[in-house]
């Protein structure tokens, strides 16, 4: 059984905590690592009985998956926020490395001027939150998520990266496609993706779900044209709340298969923070500044649209309707209601780990790294409720 060590820092990955006078530090718990094995892939978890959150015992094998999975998307989560982070958010004792790229980060800022505090506070909560998922986990004696060996990805070489992590990311975000159609689902009062699943909700850049769009400068090359540096800053602008609004449907699908009463109240209180996210960015991305650009390396085009105009417009593309508006819940026959949506939970986990690789998130990652996020979402999906 693994218990809780005395931690000790592991690696740079996710910068330094940050302590204060007289006072345990938001992360000074949860910012150090664990010592975890290179065995912890898979099962093997013990029969389930209720204890205190931070006692030795045991976890339901499917409570322990349905933690397990999420804390390796907010792995994946904070490996790409980081990324942002070095380049266009605030390096400091509580999410360091990088020292950004000034035009860069002042095209981000074209979507609103505290762009770079706010990717830092995102980057800081996805660690803030696997640490803690996987420190629970450990815990109860049940295996942690463990991505630490798939962390071969090139990322950017541009100035201002943290160069040590060059060829060690998990995430790519040089060769996005994009689903923006969250935009018109949470604007469309007429339609629920659980109750109408073949339903297509129109894309607010449609251009994004064509081929492959980098986030992130490269190299310094791609920091040539002024047009171009505000075409990455626009995708990365809608890329936040695409991801966002996956984690704002994940956790409360989730929840609903969970047994232990703690365990329900970990996604529960997780969950909301992705809400929060997800809507502060839905609304920096209406910001966004119209314009046509063209990749200098790969040829492809992108255009981000005037949302407030024709061909778009109205109330489905309006770039201030931040709030989502009501929809069908559960049945037809009952008033609409403003929700979360999606929130069926039957094949969450499968559907979240497609929908971040038709993302292109994963490109070049092994077969391995396929394969051990597949066991997790199969695991996390076979979870079933029950009294224990």
């Amino acid at each position: 059984m693994k218990t809780l060590n005395k931690f000790t820092p592991k690696n740079n990955w996710e910068g330094k905590t940050k302590s204060s006078k007289g006072s345990i530090s938001r992360r000074s718990f949860l910012g150090k690592s664990f010592a975890i094995g290179a065995g912890t892939f898979g099962g093997g978890l013990l029969l389930s009985q209720r204890t205190s959150a931070f006692s030795p015992g045991t976890l339901h094998p499917g409570d322990a998956a349905l933690l397990r999975f999420p804390a390796a998307l907010e792995i994946l989560e904070a490996d790409f926020w980081i990324q942002y982070n070095e380049l266009g958010g605030i390096q400091d004792g509580e999410v360091s490395g990088g020292f950004g790229i000034p035009t860069y980060t002042k095209a981000l800022t074209a979507l609103d001027s505290d762009m770079p505090q706010y990717i830092h506070d995102n980057t800081d909560d996805e660690i803030t939150h696997h640490q803690f998922l996987n420190a629970y986990l450990i815990s109860k004696g049940a295996d942690p998520a463990d991505l630490d060996s798939f962390r071969t990805l090139m990322g950017s070489t541009a100035t201002g990266v943290n160069t040590t992590l060059i060829g060690k990311r998990l995430t790519n975000l040089t060769k996005l496609q994009l689903d923006t159609s969250w935009w018109t689902r949470y604007r469309d009062d007429s339609h629920n993706p659980d109750l109408d699943p073949s339903f297509v909700f129109p894309q607010a850049v449609p251009s994004l779900a064509v081929k492959h769009h980098t986030a992130i400068p490269r190299t310094d090359t791609d920091l040539k044209s002024k047009n171009f540096i505000q075409a990455m800053a626009n995708t990365a602008g809608f890329h936040f709340p695409t991801i966002e609004q996956g984690g704002n449907s994940l956790y409360p699908s989730l929840a609903q298969r969970a047994s232990d009463v703690e365990v329900l109240r970990i996604l529960i209180s997780i969950g909301p923070t992705e809400t929060m996210h997800f809507q502060t960015w839905a609304d920096k991305a209406g910001n966004a500044p119209p314009l046509t650009a063209v990749d200098p390396v790969t040829g492809v085009s992108v255009t981000f649209p005037n949302l407030n105009s024709p061909p778009f417009g109205g109330e489905e593309f309006q770039t201030n309707l931040i709030m989502p508006e009501p929809c069908p819940f559960l049945s037809e026959s009952l008033p609409i209601v403003s929700i979360i949506r999606p929130t069926e939970t039957k094949g969450i986990a499968n559907g979240a780990l497609t929908f971040l690789t038709n993302m292109g998130l994963f490109t070049d990652q092994s077969m391995a790294f396929f394969t051990y996020m597949k066991t997790l979402a199969d695991d996390a999906d076979a979870a079933v409720r029950s009294c224990i």
